[in-house]
């Protein structure tokens, strides 16, 4: 359940971008093609706990294989290009022109970043996010080959355990996301969370 909306017409820079994810909120657009955006508070935050992440047995399997190189931050414009593609079973996407610019300009401050898979030098999928103090908002993945994005999400988590990350945020929770052990929280426990995180150090991802 999405709770508070509204649309915000004036300019938005990437501070303000940062300043929102801060308090909370994140953007949306309702299509690619709508130039307009607006702010996103969801009343039930999805988490993906870092010391809870679940990987299935066939995933682990299929990782063991190494199917694919994973990079980090070596594509993020093409990540976020092939993120707000429209797909057979997903035909129409919240990722506009305004938005792939304004993370564009956040990843050259070192504040997005995209894992990258490889087949052979085809990017063949990824995802991207957000990263402010210790905590990661996760935007978006694609997948153009069988458990693509899957991987990327396992190795986001290990580099997140890693550099000591706090908070994995996934605004909302879907099926696919509890297989990994997503969970449902309540707003106001979400704000105590992102409160701590975002006041931490910076962390370098």
């Amino acid at each position: 359940m999405i709770g508070r909306r509204g649309r915000y017409y004036p300019a938005i820079t990437p501070d303000i971008l940062l300043r929102a994810y801060s308090i909370g909120l994140f953007p949306m657009a309702d299509s690619a093609d709508d130039p307009e955006i607006f702010w996103v508070e969801p009343e039930v935050r999805g988490i993906l706990p870092l010391d809870e992440f679940h990987v299935s047995k066939s995933l682990a399997k299929a990782i063991r294989k190494s199917p694919f190189s994973i990079r980090f931050d070596t594509a993020f414009d093409s990540v976020i290009e092939h993120c707000a593609e429209a797909t057979g079973d997903r035909p129409s996407t919240w990722i506009n022109g305004t938005i792939r610019h304004l993370y564009s300009e956040l990843h050259k401050m070192g504040h997005a970043h995209s894992v990258e898979a490889f087949e052979d030098e085809e990017l063949v999928g990824g995802l991207y996010g957000v990263s402010l103090g210790s905590a990661f908002f996760g935007e978006s993945m694609f997948s153009r080959r069988t458990d693509a994005s899957k991987i990327c999400l396992v190795h986001l988590v290990e580099r997140l355990r890693a550099d000591g990350f706090t908070l994995l945020d996934t605004q909302f929770t879907t099926e696919h996301l509890k297989t990994f052990g997503a969970v449902d929280i309540a707003r106001e426990d979400y704000l105590e969370m992102l409160k701590d995180a975002v006041e931490a150090p910076h962390l370098q991802f």
